[in-house]
């Protein structure tokens, strides 16, 4: 059984993408891919949220909408994040 909190190659890029974006100071291999990117976890807020969603644009052509019902859910974690992405690529 995988290690779920071993990040993946996607994951580990959208992980450096978060830390180069947001300019913070933490690693990107230490964001663990099920923890809460808000609040608790890594710390980030909506603020953030609009710029890493400007960076995932801008890095992988994929939009997200301030109003999508979804973002709570799609932002909640590394992993989530990183799935959405990868699906709306292959739309």
């Amino acid at each position: 059984m995988p290690d779920l909190t071993i990040q993946t190659p996607h994951e580990a890029d959208l992980a450096q993408l978060i830390v180069s974006s947001l300019h913070l100071e933490v690693s990107p291999d230490a964001i663990d891919p099920q923890s809460s990117l808000f609040g608790d976890g890594l710390g980030l807020d909506s603020i953030d949220m609009l710029e890493l969603a400007l960076a995932i644009s801008q890095t992988y052509g994929v939009q997200f909408r301030s109003d999508d019902e979804n973002n709570a859910t799609t932002f909640q974690s590394l992993r989530n994040l990183t799935n959405e992405i990868q699906q709306r690529r292959l739309r």
